[in-house]
């Protein structure tokens, strides 16, 4: 990994048309540059914002060019390390820190269109595929007794708690449509005015289900699954009157829709974690749309290009979480 210098970075933002190389069909799919190099230099930031592979910058985020990253880091160190996983999963990289780019201004729908758009070509595609083959054979959810998602209405309160413990409250078909059913009372039923949302077991959800990867027809499909069945959507819509009480493991979906609450209150010790760019994925239940518009672009890209978990109190300082329950 070689930061580029001012007089490369200055060309590059000149040039007609972006050099194949610095894509996820070259051999650097990403940039690096390191910010304090930069004082002096007329760069066109918003051409750094076309550029079709990660900016990684190095330095202070107050510098005139740290908006016009992908991401910020403090370290040549960190930046490698992010570099290391780009280079593994190049094309979805790309595809996350372009639909974080465009969807960063739209509508909330058009956002989410974006995102499920930019899902479905990834689903498709040489990354996801190699995943899918490599996997060891998916096991069988446990079966589990009662309905999916459990719903109590009192008075004008409506709670819905998540329920398959036994399999971390992964996020099935049943569970989704179970979820979606009783979100789409809470929209036509204007006597409930609080809805809260929790996981039975010992976690909140470790996201999709796994064994349901590729389990669609076809990736259009997909796209047209996710456009009309997404909870995320829904729970935006009750956003003012929804408080999403989360615990213990909050993986991929699992705090991806959570994000879309008004109020996201965390259990001590809870973490948080995007790991879709190892399935040659970004998040795709609305991730890049209600956690990137409470964290910002950057700490998104962070995110699921590190794959790391976030601790409940960093997320708290970055706003994904609203408050740590006693």
């Amino acid at each position: 990994m070689k930061p580029l210098t001012a007089g490369q970075l200055s060309e590059l933002a000149r040039a007609a048309s972006v050099p194949v190389g610095y894509s996820a069909l070259g051999d650097q799919p990403f940039v690096v540059v390191h910010l304090s190099s930069l004082e002096d230099v007329n760069v066109d930031g918003d051409r750094l914002m076309q550029l079709p592979c990660p900016v990684l910058g190095i330095g202070e985020s107050g510098h005139p060019l740290a908006a016009y990253c992908d991401v910020i880091v403090a370290t040549e160190h960190e930046a490698e390390k992010l570099a290391r996983r780009i280079a593994v999963n190049p094309q979805a990289a790309a595809v996350l820190v372009q639909v974080l780019r465009a969807s960063e201004s739209l509508p909330l729908e058009s956002a989410l269109q974006v995102e499920s758009l930019a899902y479905a070509t990834l689903q498709g595609g040489a990354e996801h595929r190699r995943w899918l083959a490599s996997r060891s054979p998916p096991s069988v959810a446990p079966v589990e007794s009662g309905p999916a998602v459990l719903i109590e209405r009192d008075a004008g309160v409506l709670r819905l708690t998540l329920n398959r413990p036994d399999n971390h409250n992964a996020m099935t078909v049943e569970m989704r449509d179970a979820l979606i059913e009783a979100l789409e009372l809470a929209v036509i039923d204007g006597d409930i005015e609080r809805i809260e949302l929790r996981g039975r077991g010992r976690c909140f959800s470790t996201g999709g289900e796994l064994s349901e990867f590729g389990t669609l027809p076809d990736v259009a499909t997909a796209h047209l699954v996710r456009s009309l069945a997404l909870p995320g959507r829904l729970l935006a819509a009750l956003n003012e009157r929804t408080t999403a009480y989360v615990h213990g493991a909050c993986i991929g979906s699992g705090i991806e829709f959570p994000a879309f609450a008004g109020r996201v209150i965390a259990a001590p010790g809870t973490h948080l974690q995007l790991p879709e760019l190892e399935l040659g994925l970004i998040p795709g239940a609305g991730g890049c749309v209600s956690i990137a518009r409470r964290i910002g672009r950057q700490r998104m890209a962070w995110l699921v290009l590190s794959g790391r978990r976030l601790r409940v109190r960093d997320a708290l300082k970055w706003g994904l979480v609203d408050e740590i329950a006693n």
